[in-house]
């Protein structure tokens, strides 16, 4: 079942991340309050389903709400979901394949809108 978290890490702050079974996919900055972790999922839930996605391995450039594919240093590739305003709001792992990090946005932009939220402790 796809679902989002709000975690609490050991420095008092939160992180919202986008789970599948016991995987993450997806994950936030860290915020001072849980309020700004549930808004950072609200607008994934809204943003995500009719965002572009970008690929920056091929140049591409986008704006507005996007999925971006980039290069990681060691040729992987990994996804970031970016904000209006340019501010990355989650990224994922890095992917060997850049199959698997399609997989990975359209697991968030399927998914996300209908995905309850745990808080854990």
């Amino acid at each position: 079942m796809h679902k989002f978290k709000i975690s609490r890490g050991k420095s008092g702050q939160f992180t919202a991340k986008f789970v599948y079974n016991s995987e993450t996919l997806v994950w936030s900055e860290t915020y001072k309050s849980r309020a700004s972790a549930k808004n950072c999922i609200a607008s994934t839930k809204k943003n995500a389903p009719a965002a572009a996605v970008v690929d920056l391995e091929k140049g591409e450039k986008g704006k507005g709400y996007r999925f971006e594919i980039v290069k990681s240093k060691d040729g992987q590739s990994f996804v970031r979901f970016v904000a209006a305003n340019g501010q990355t709001m989650l990224r994922s792992e890095s992917y060997t394949s850049k199959s698997s990090a399609m997989n990975c946005i359209e697991s968030v932009k399927k998914n996300g809108p209908k995905a309850p939220i745990e808080a854990e402790a």
